[in-house]
């Protein structure tokens, strides 16, 4: 009898050690998954340095047509003659200007 008894008692214990054990393990996994470290955030943190990097290169790009468009004012007289006539609507002497004016289609 005592025999039947300690095998169960020693076979109870293996369940308690196992279902601890399962326990740690599920915790763990968790935590390697959901954590502040883990991969979901690490998913995440990958995907904003994504966008950041696609934002820098864009600023990169506008950076450059800047900088050329600062070169273009600096040194072409064409350019800047151009920029004259178009935005601020100038005009060398003897030219004239006509301002265009489009009717509106009242239907």
């Amino acid at each position: 009898m005592k025999k039947k008894q300690s095998l169960t008692t020693i076979e109870l214990q293996k369940k308690i050690i196992r279902g601890i054990l399962t326990i740690g393990a599920l915790t763990l996994l968790i935590i390697f998954l959901f954590g502040n470290h883990g991969l979901y955030q690490l998913y995440i943190l990958k995907k904003e340095r994504s966008n950041i990097q696609e934002k820098i290169n864009l600023l990169r790009e506008e950076k450059m047509a800047l900088e050329n468009e600062k070169t273009k004012l600096q040194t072409d007289y064409k350019h800047i003659e151009e920029l004259a006539r178009e935005k601020y609507r100038m005009s060398k002497k003897g030219e004239r200007v006509f301002k265009v004016i489009e009717k509106e289609n009242n239907n």
